[in-house]
C-alpha cells in the first residue's frame, strides 16, 4: 500500500481543532467533500457514523481509523488528521485519539478496502511513525512524512 495513491495534500490537516468524535468526523466529512466533487460533507458524515456505530474505529494509542463505504466513491480515498488536543473515541484501550486516518473505499472494492486497513493498522501501530507525526506542526510536513513511510 502506497499511501500517496490515496492520499492528497489537501486531504492531510495539522492539529485541527477538535471537540467531540461527531464535531471531528463533521470537520473531516467537510474536508473530503471540499476536495472531491462527486461526494457530499453530508453523505460522508452519515456513512461514517453509520459505521462507527457498528463498533469504534479507535483502535488504541490515540490512533481512530474511521472508514467507510461509499457508492458514488469512485476510488479510495484517505485523509490524514491530527488534533490540537485528543478527544474521546470510545476507543477499546479508553484513550482520546489525537491521530485520524478517514478511509472511504468504493462500495465494489472489498478486498482492497481489507487489505488498506490492515496497511494503515501496521502503519499507525509504528510508534515512531506516530511520533513524528504527532510533532509535526504543518500540513506540508505531515502529507510528506506519511507519503515517504
Amino acid at each position: 500500500m502506497q499511501l500517496e495513491d490515496i492520499l492528497s495534500l489537501e486531504r492531510c490537516h495539522c492539529r485541527i481543532e477538535g471537540v467531540s468524535k461527531k464535531r471531528i468526523l463533521t470537520k473531516i466529512s467537510e474536508i473530503i467533500s471540499g476536495n472531491i466533487d462527486s461526494l457530499e460533507a453530508a453523505e460522508v458524515f452519515d456513512a461514517l457514523m453509520a459505521r462507527e456505530q457498528l463498533g469504534t474505529t479507535g483502535l488504541g494509542n490515540g490512533i481512530a481509523i474511521p472508514h467507510c463505504r461509499l457508492a458514488p466513491c469512485e476510488k479510495i480515498i484517505g485523509a490524514l488528521i491530527t488534533l490540537d488536543q485528543p478527544v474521546d473515541f470510545d476507543s477499546l484501550d479508553n484513550k482520546p485519539v489525537d491521530i485520524l486516518f478517514v478511509l472511504l473505499v468504493p462500495n465494489e472494492k472489498n478486498d482492497e478496502h481489507v487489505r488498506t486497513l490492515a496497511g494503515l493498522a501496521t502503519l499507525f501501530n509504528d510508534e515512531d511513525f506516530c511520533f513524528t507525526i504527532r510533532q509535526t506542526h504543518d500540513s506540508e510536513d505531515l502529507y510528506n512524512i506519511a507519503i515517504t513511510c
